[in-house]
């Protein structure tokens, strides 16, 4: 089962679910089993589960839980976004904890707004570092162009296209086959991507520039985007024997 959620090939009990919450009222709802997150129905389905899921509210809790419960993951394609604060040690230098503290928390905000319109799941926050997946279940089949276009989003709402940005930002974008699920045990279960993919998009975030996203060949392809005339760099990426070949994109 936890293949086939992921992956987008949703079982027939979760297209009967599905078939039944269609007929309640009313937006917004999970976008994967259609349950109500407003209207008279909200309340008794948030009882069992079906309330909005803190890391992406277009989903229940429900649905993650289950894919959880069903063995926890599976090795699928996948795109993958990182971004992060360019110089943020020299930044945190400059200022009071609290401000470096607030600056940071309007970087998350905004994050997760570009994630979640973009049908993300919001990895995790790591410092001054934001990671969002991009996987079947979720974004669908154009998850590769959903991962660029919320990278280029990204660095707009960030106001990395003009002269006085938020803040610098970097962010990258690949596309590969990883593992996608859980990992640990018990109470500390967490939903994440492991492998090679996610490493490499990790290395982007941290060579892009500020204003840059960094997409690899694989991404961009699969994203249907011609690179013909954009910037293309071979990168040597710490811990990778061959050179990557990504592509400059910025904001939209």
């Amino acid at each position: 089962m936890a293949e086939e959620m992921l992956s987008g090939r949703h079982n027939a009990a979760l297209a009967y679910g599905r078939r039944v919450f269609q007929h309640l009222p009313t937006d917004p709802r999970c976008k994967l089993c259609a349950a109500p997150f407003k209207g008279p129905f909200a309340p008794v389905l948030r009882l069992v589960g079906k309330g909005p899921w803190p890391r992406n509210p277009r989903y229940c809790g429900w649905c993650l839980k289950e894919l959880i419960r069903h063995g926890g993951g599976a090795e699928i394609e996948c795109s993958l976004l990182f971004a992060d604060v360019r110089e943020s040690t020299t930044l945190a230098e400059t200022l009071r904890p609290a401000d470096f503290r607030a600056l940071i928390q309007r970087f998350f905000h905004a994050a997760t707004e570009v994630l979640i319109q973009h049908d993300a799941f919001i990895d995790k926050f790591v410092g001054d570092e934001v990671i969002g997946l991009f996987i079947p279940f979720l974004a669908g089949e154009r998850h590769a162009e959903r991962a660029v276009a919320a990278g280029r989003d990204l660095l707009a709402k960030t106001g990395q296209n003009s002269a006085s940005p938020l803040l610098p930002i970097g962010a990258g974008v690949n596309t590969g086959v990883a593992y996608v699920g859980t990992v640990g045990e018990g109470d500390l279960v967490d939903f994440t991507a492991m492998g090679d993919p996610v490493n490499v998009t990790a290395r982007l975030a941290s060579a892009a520039g500020a204003g840059e996203l960094l997409v690899t060949a694989r991404a961009l392809a699969a994203a249907g985007l011609a690179g013909d005339e954009l910037e293309h760099r071979s990168l040597a990426l710490k811990g990778k024997s061959d050179r990557t070949d990504v592509f400059v994109l910025h904001a939209q």
